[in-house]
């Protein structure tokens, strides 16, 4: 079993140096990792505003799917911003880049 985890991760690190993983992040790349629920919910709130602006106004749970849409989006950022923390840690630890 952890023979195939391990090839399963070797398989991702190599996908993510293919697609530019080892360079240095940028500045918002930086903050996302830091503030990764605060990225969620930047982001969270228009999307849950457009689902309610494109909702049928006639339905009562119109108002409710849009803010479970603002939530899923906002989710689905933090868990984003929380794997760029992860591949800045592992330019650390490679010795890459130097945390600043």
């Amino acid at each position: 079993m952890t023979n195939w985890r391990r090839s399963l991760g070797d398989v991702f690190w190599t996908v993510d140096r293919a697609l530019g993983g080892q360079q240095r992040p940028t500045r918002i790349q930086k903050w996302v990792a830091r503030h990764p629920i605060s990225a969620g919910l930047c982001l969270a709130v228009p999307f849950a505003l457009f689902f309610l602006k494109v909702s049928p106004e006639d339905e009562a749970d119109s108002p409710l799917l849009a803010m479970l849409g603002g939530l899923i989006m906002g989710l689905f950022i933090a868990l984003t911003a929380s794997a760029e923390r992860l591949r800045q840690r592992r330019l650390k630890r490679l010795g890459i880049w130097d945390g600043s």
